[in-house]
């Protein structure tokens, strides 16, 4: 995506600067959300917002435009367009592109995107890794092999991993991976856990 000078001024100015630097970017994609297709707003900000710049690329990369109108010193004014109704279907990455080789178990891909109803992570275990015995989370995964072989483990014996193989772990269900000697890579899908909300003690103490 190009970026480019412009004189022209969208109506609608959204000014960050009195704003807490926590409240900036969601009143900014807040702002952007309302927007109907082809509509466009004005960020007045006091530096270069790159790091939004970095936020829209993750989550809307060719779906929005991103015009500098003025780069004055504390009043820099980006005109923000939206492109289309909803983020642009997308390649994520090639798994092949990944690295081959780790030493310990780990993700070695996760689904960036913030906004999302699904939690996506590529596991990679070296040759003879583990990962142990434990009860799964509160929601059912989806796992498909991508490369190496190896074990599942469950309650009732273990079954065999290659290639291809597409595996479904129950919520709560007992499950835990070996790798082989080529080692396993797999990818993960499931319902994005929701963030844990601690609530404040009641004023009038225990019921």
């Amino acid at each position: 995506m190009s970026t480019t000078q412009s004189t022209d001024q969208p109506t609608r100015v959204l000014d960050v600067r009195p704003m807490r630097k926590p409240d900036k970017h969601p009143a900014i994609f807040a702002a952007y959300r309302a927007l109907a297709v082809g509509e466009s707003f004005t960020l007045l900000n006091d530096h270069d917002p790159r790091h939004l710049r970095e936020e829209f690329e993750v989550d809307h990369p060719g779906s929005y435009g991103w015009e500098y109108v003025s780069r004055e010193s504390r009043a820099w004014r980006i005109k923000i367009t939206k492109r289309a109704s909803t983020p642009l279907p997308r390649v994520l990455v090639n798994t092949r592109d990944l690295p081959e080789e780790t030493a310990a178990a780990g993700a070695v891909w996760k689904l960036e995107t913030r906004e999302r109803d699904l939690d996506a992570n590529i596991i990679a275990l070296p040759p003879g890794g583990t990962i142990g015995t434990h009860t799964g989370p509160d929601l059912d995964v989806l796992v498909h092999v991508l490369g190496g072989d190896g074990v599942l483990v469950t309650e009732l014996g273990d079954q065999p991993l290659s290639v291809g193989a597409l595996v479904f772990l129950p919520r709560r269900s007992l499950r835990g991976f070996e790798a082989g000697p080529s080692g396993l890579r797999y990818l993960t899908v499931h319902h994005k856990r929701k963030a844990l909300v601690l609530e404040a003690p009641s004023a009038s103490g225990r019921n």
